[in-house]
């Protein structure tokens, strides 16, 4: 099952989950159990911590729940905040950090390069705990919409409907849609 976050981030192959961290978990768990699927694809959009540039595209079977104030020294917690998938859908180990609110620190989020930590995406995180849960094999697709800077909401904005097109043409050459 292919899986996005809706709202404006809509495909009309994929099933919309909720946009950040709950609304997804909520849904998803709530598909998971009136019928389970075989797989998940999660697609959608990521910013980069500056590793990646605009519109690359990036595979990705971990996640984390990292917030900025952990890079601080602000923060701790006693969770298991980094996920991976066992599936072989993707190769890449770029691991994607999920919150519910957007950086814009450019300086600050970078320093997740240091732990292997590429890009952010609001839902992935809840995607790769739900899919643990109910022991189905998921993976996700990103595509780089903006850096995790200033101006990161405009440039998503700008971005937004090219880097949709890239994701869709990508999957269709990789032969995960038609």
């Amino acid at each position: 099952m292919i899986i996005c976050a809706g709202r404006n981030e809509t495909f009309n192959f994929a099933q919309e989950m909720g946009v950040g961290l709950i609304e997804t978990a909520i849904n998803l768990t709530r598909q998971c159990l009136f019928d389970k699927p075989d797989f998940l694809l999660f697609i959608g959009s990521a910013g980069s911590y500056g590793n990646h540039k605009i519109f690359d595209i990036v595979e990705s079977k971990r996640a984390s729940n990292i917030e900025l104030s952990f890079l601080e020294d602000n923060s701790y917690t006693p969770l298991d905040n980094v996920l991976e998938s066992e599936n072989k859908m993707v190769r890449n180990d770029t691991i994607i950090n999920s919150s519910n609110y957007i950086s814009k620190n450019f300086e600050l989020a970078k320093n997740f390069n240091e732990y292997g930590i590429a890009c952010e995406n609001m839902e992935f995180f809840s995607v790769l705990q739900v899919a643990r849960e109910f022991e189905i094999p998921v993976a996700g697709i990103f595509v780089i919409t903006n850096y995790t800077n200033e101006t990161a909401h405009e440039d998503f904005i700008k971005n937004h409907k090219e880097a949709m097109k890239k994701l869709t043409s990508y999957l269709i050459e990789k032969q995960i849609i038609k």
